[in-house]
């Protein structure tokens, strides 16, 4: 079940690298906070993808369901909770504000990597 593939560990690093840099230098209305979060469901793909053979559809699955947990986990106020507001940690890694936006850029980065996949499916090189 565990394995090693390359060429989802050196995707997850570019995307991961790319997250970084939105993060660090990208404070507008729509990359940062859309297509950063399309791309974080595509890099805990990858990563899982990298160290997990697992079907593509049980992976993409589990990360959706794991991406909806975290929002719900800032819709129930988790970091407010735990008495964690004043961790900068807790609140980047769970985060604060709830959007249904966020659920949406979720199910579109999944889908990115279901026709990405079938895509690689129907073209093997």
């Amino acid at each position: 079940m565990f394995t090693f593939n390359k060429k989802y560990f050196v995707l997850f690093l570019i995307i991961f690298i790319t997250e970084v840099l939105i993060a660090l230098y990208v404070h507008d209305d729509f990359v940062r906070p859309y297509l950063g979060d399309v791309l974080v469901v595509i890099l805990i793909y990858c990563f899982v993808q990298s160290f997990v053979k697992i079907k593509v559809w049980m992976a993409a699955v589990a990360v959706l369901a794991f991406a909806f947990g975290v929002e719900l986990c800032q819709y129930l106020n988790l970091v407010e909770q735990l008495n964690l507001q004043h961790s900068k940690l807790a609140r980047t890694v769970i985060g604060t504000s709830f959007s249904w936006i966020d659920m949406l850029t979720y199910v579109i980065g999944i889908a990115i990597v279901l026709a990405v996949e079938r895509l690689k499916r129907s073209n093997p090189q």
